[in-house]
C-alpha cells in the first residue's frame, strides 16, 4: 500500500516541533491540533498544516470565575439514606450529612439559594416529601436535621451543589498526576454576566489567534454527569446525563415557560439521576427541550463568530456536549462545520458518522496518548489495531471523513511499533476513502431500532458510559455493535413515531427490546393498546419483528402476559403467577437458516437425536431442548422464558428457558433472542435472524463470507467489493458472488482485500 497524505489530524505539544514534523510526514497529517493542557510551538504552526485549536468556552479562566463563584454550574445531589430512630421521651429526629459520599474538591453545597425553596427532604420509606417546616439546614455542620421524623423510616436530602472543579480537567489532572497545578473552575453561561464574559473572551481569542483554521470547541457549556466520591473514585457517570445543568434562575425560568415547577426529585430521580435507561417522563423530556433551546442559541452565536473570523467551527462530541443533541431536530441550524468524537468501537463510530447537518465528521481514535496506556512494558499497538478493526467495520458502512488521535505526542513517539502501526492505519483509512469515493457500502435490508428515545439517541442505545458496556448492558449493546458493520441500513425510531405514523413502508425489520421497565423496552408504553395493534397488524401483513431480552414487557399491565407481543415472538416470560399452568416445549429444531453457521458438536448432536431432540424437564409436564450448538453467547440469562404454544420453532432452549426462537405470524415473522453480546459469531447469528425475519433468505448468499470473522462490503455502482479480517490472526474465507461463483481469500491479521 502506497504512503499517502491527508484526512489526518495530529496532536502536538510544546517543545516537540522537530519530532512533530517527522510524525506528520510519516502519518500523512494535513492538520495539527493541541490537546487539553498543551500548546503548539511556532515552528509547528509554520509547517503549513491546518491548525486546530482546542477551545473551552466555560473553563480555563479562573481570573473571572473566582470573583463570581455563584455562577459555576450546579447539580442536584442526593445524600445517602439516614435511618430515623426514636430518642428519649419518644421524640425522633434524624441528622443527614450532605457531603459524606461526595468529593469536596469537586462539589460544594449551594448555601446562597434558599434551601427551603430549592432543596427537598424525602421520606424514602413512604416516598412522601417532608414539610420544609420540619427540617433545618446547618451550614457549619453541612447537614440537615429532620424533626418529628418517623422511627425506622429512611430520609434523604436532595440539595443543590456548585461544581467547583471542571470534571474533565479533573479527570485529566488525576490521571496524569498534575500535582499542584491549579484546578480549573467551570462557569455557567446561564448567568448574563458570565455569558457576556464568554462571548467577549471568545471575540478577543479569535483576534489573538489569526492562524487558527478550525476552532475545536471542547465542547460547549454543560458537562455530562460525572461525579466523584470522597475517595476520588467515579461515583456517577452518565454520558447522557443532564444533572449538571441546573441553577435557581433556570429553574424559575422553566416554571414560567412550562407552567409547572420542577422538583429536585425530577433530577435525582430516586438516585437514578435520570439515566438514559429510565423510561423518560414529562419532566425529563421538557428539561431536555428547555436546555437544548438555550444551549443551541448560544452555540449558533459562537459558530457565527468563528465564521466571521474566517475559521471553521468544530464540535467535539464529548465533555460538555449536553444540550447539543446532534440527532435532535434542528441541529443542522447551528451552523457547525464539523463534529469530531472519540472512536471506541463500531457503535461510537456510527454515532459520529451518521450525524446530519455538518460538512464533515472526524474520529479520534484510541488509544489516547496518556500514561495509563503509554508506559514501559506495554504495547499500545495492540489497542490501536483492535480499535481500528472495530471502527473499520463501521466506516465501510458509514464513512467518516477524517481521522486523528489525541493526547501527548511525546509519549506515543517513544513506542516505534505503535508509530509504525498508526502509519499503516492512516494509509489504509485513506485507501478506503480513495477506492470508495467516501461512499457507504450497499445495505441489503432496512432495519429500524425501536425504543422510547428513537432518533434522538441514534447509536446511543444501551450505553452507560461512552463505548464501555458493562455486565448488564453487553447483552443489548452487542446488537448495536453487530449492526454497526453489518450489510444493512440502520435507523432509530420511537414508540411515539409508531403511534403517530405506523412503521415506514420501506422498513424490512424492526428490532426492539431491552430489560423490562427501561426506555429501551418501553415500560408502560405497552399499556397503550394502539401500539400493540399497530405492530401486530404490520407483522401479520408481512413485516418482521426481532425482540431482544424482554421486548414489549409491561410489568404493571394486567393482561395475563408480561410480553405484550408474545404472540408475535412466540415466547413469554413466567413471573411466578402461572406456575400452576404447565408449559410444554416443542422439540428444538436442529437445522434452520438462522443457526446454519453455528458450530455443531457431532457427538452431542448424535446423543441429542437419539433423545428425539429433547430431554425431560423435571417438574410438571414440560420438555426441554438440549441443543448441540456451540458458539452462542446469549449474555445475561433471561430466566423462565417459555414458548406460548407448541407451534413455535425453538432454536435454543437450554436450562428450562428459551434463548432463541422463530415464529411465523400471518404473512410476517417474529424472532426472539434473549441477548447477544458482541462477537463475530453473534453478529453472524443476528444477520441471519434479520434476513430470515424479512423473508430474504434468497438474498443472503450474495457477497456473504463463509468465515464469520471476515465480512464483505459491496459498492455496486463502482463494481467493487472488499473483504476484511476483523481479527489479529490470519484468516481464510470463501466469498459467494451473485450467480453462485465463489472466490477464496487468505487474509493476514487485520487484513483487507479488494476486488
Amino acid at each position: 500500500m502506497a504512503h499517502t497524505t491527508g484526512c489526518f489530524t495530529l496532536p502536538s505539544e510544546s517543545n516537540f516541533a522537530e519530532k512533530t514534523a517527522q510524525l506528520a510526514e510519516l502519518w500523512g497529517a494535513d492538520a495539527i491540533r493541541n490537546s487539553d493542557g498543551t500548546h503548539l510551538d511556532d515552528a509547528v504552526r509554520a509547517l503549513g498544516k491546518r491548525i486546530y485549536s482546542a477551545y473551552f468556552p466555560t473553563r480555563a479562566h479562573n481570573e473571572w470565575i473566582t470573583l463570581h463563584m455563584t455562577q459555576t454550574p450546579q447539580v442536584y445531589l442526593l445524600t445517602d439514606r439516614a435511618l430515623a430512630e426514636a430518642g428519649e421521651g419518644g421524640s425522633c429526629a434524624v441528622t443527614i450529612p450532605l457531603m459524606e459520599s461526595f468529593f469536596e474538591e469537586q462539589l460544594a453545597p449551594n448555601w446562597d439559594a434558599d434551601p427551603k425553596r430549592y432543596w427537598e427532604v424525602v421520606d424514602r420509606t413512604t416516598g412522601g416529601v417532608v414539610d420544609p417546616a420540619l427540617w433545618d439546614a446547618d451550614r457549619e455542620s453541612c447537614s440537615v436535621t429532620v424533626t418529628g421524623a418517623t422511627p425506622m423510616h429512611e430520609y434523604t436530602v436532595s440539595f443543590l451543589a456548585y461544581i467547583i472543579w471542571d470534571p474533565v480537567e479533573m479527570y485529566n489532572h488525576l490521571t496524569n498526576d498534575w500535582g499542584d497545578k491549579e484546578h480549573e473552575i467551570p462557569f455557567d453561561i446561564y448567568h448574563p454576566a458570565t455569558r457576556d464574559f464568554v462571548f467577549r473572551t471568545f471575540e478577543r481569542w479569535l483576534k489573538d489567534n489569526p492562524d487558527t483554521d478550525v476552532v475545536r470547541f471542547t465542547t460547549f457549556f454543560y458537562q455530562f454527569t460525572l461525579l466523584f466520591d470522597q475517595r476520588r473514585r467515579e461515583k456517577i457517570v452518565d454520558w447522557f446525563g443532564c444533572s449538571c445543568t441546573v441553577c435557581p434562575e433556570a429553574l424559575d425560568d422553566f416554571e414560567r415557560e412550562y407552567g409547572y415547577r420542577l422538583r429536585p426529585e425530577d433530577f435525582v430521580d430516586q438516585g437514578c439521576y435520570n439515566s438514559a435507561w429510565r423510561v423518560p417522563g414529562r419532566a425529563q423530556r421538557d428539561w431536555i427541550d428547555f436546555l437544548s433551546g438555550f444551549v443551541r442559541a448560544n452555540v449558533k452565536r459562537l459558530a457565527s463568530m468563528a465564521h466571521e473570523s474566517g475559521k471553521e467551527a468544530m464540535m467535539f462530541l464529548g465533555d460538555q456536549w449536553i444540550g447539543t443533541e446532534p440527532y435532535k431536530d434542528g441541529f443542522a441550524d447551528l451552523g457547525l462545520d464539523a463534529v469530531v468524537g472519540s472512536i471506541g468501537d463500531g457503535t461510537t463510530t456510527r454515532m459520529i458518522a451518521d450525524i446530519p447537518g455538518v460538512r464533515y465528521t472526524e474520529g479520534r481514535f484510541l488509544p489516547y496518548f496518556f500514561p495509563d496506556t503509554f508506559y514501559e512494558g506495554n504495547d499500545p499497538s495492540v489497542e490501536g489495531l483492535d480499535n481500528w478493526r472495530k471502527a473499520r467495520r463501521a466506516i465501510l458502512r458509514s464513512p467518516i471523513d477524517r481521522m486523528g488521535y489525541g493526547g501527548y505526542l511525546s509519549l506515543a513517539a517513544k513506542f516505534p511499533k505503535f508509530v509504525d502501526t498508526v502509519a499503516r492505519i492512516a494509509d489504509e483509512f485513506r485507501d478506503i476513502r480513495e477506492r470508495t469515493g467516501g461512499r457507504p457500502a450497499e445495505g441489503m435490508l432496512n432495519v429500524a431500532i425501536l425504543n422510547c428515545w428513537g432518533r434522538m439517541r441514534s447509536w446511543m442505545a444501551f450505553t452507560v458510559a461512552h463505548a464501555l458496556p458493562n455486565k448488564q448492558t453487553a447483552s443489548y449493546y452487542g446488537v448495536l455493535e453487530a449492526l454497526s458493520g453489518m450489510r444493512v441500513n440502520v435507523r432509530f425510531i420511537s414508540f411515539d413515531d409508531v403511534l403517530a405514523h405506523g412503521v415506514d413502508p420501506d422498513v424490512d425489520v424492526v428490532v426492539t427490546g431491552g430489560p423490562a421497565d427501561t426506555s429501551w423496552s418501553g415500560g408502560d408504553v405497552w399499556r397503550d393498546a394502539r401500539l400493540v395493534e399497530t405492530l401486530r397488524a404490520w407483522v401479520r401483513s408481512g413485516g418482521a419483528l426481532v425482540g431482544v431480552g424482554e421486548p414489549s414487557a409491561a410489568v404493571r399491565f394486567q393482561g395475563g402476559r408480561l410480553l405484550q407481543l408474545a404472540d408475535v415472538f412466540g415466547v413469554d416470560e413466567e413471573r411466578f403467577q402461572t406456575l400452576s399452568v404447565d408449559k410444554y416445549f416443542p422439540p428444538v429444531t436442529p437445522d434452520h437458516f438462522i443457526t446454519a453457521d453455528v458450530p455443531v458438536d457431532p457427538a452431542a448432536r448424535a446423543a441429542w437425536e437419539r433423545a428425539g431432540y429433547r430431554a425431560p424437564l423435571s417438574g410438571c409436564g414440560g420438555g426441554q431442548g438440549i441443543a448441540p450448538l456451540g458458539g452462542i453467547d446469549f449474555g445475561e440469562p433471561i430466566l423462565n422464558t417459555f414458548p406460548v404454544n407448541e407451534d413455535v420453532t425453538l432454536l435454543r432452549a437450554d436450562g428450562g428457558q428459551v434463548q432463541l426462537a422463530a415464529n411465523g405470524y400471518g404473512r410476517g415473522r417474529g424472532v426472539y433472542v434473549s441477548g447477544l453480546p458482541y462477537s463475530a459469531a453473534n453478529a453472524r447469528l443476528l444477520e441471519r435472524m434479520l434476513f430470515w425475519a424479512a423473508g430474504a433468505e434468497d438474498r443472503y448468499a450474495a457477497y456473504s463470507s463463509s468465515n464469520p470473522e471476515c465480512e464483505v462490503a459491496h459498492w455496486p455502482d463502482a463494481g467493487l467489493y472488499c473483504v476484511v479480517n476483523n481479527t489479529d490472526r490470519a484468516q481464510s474465507t470463501d466469498v459467494t458472488l451473485p450467480g453462485g461463483a465463489v472466490e477464496h481469500f487468505d487474509l493476514e491479521p487485520s487484513g483487507i482485500a479488494w476486488r
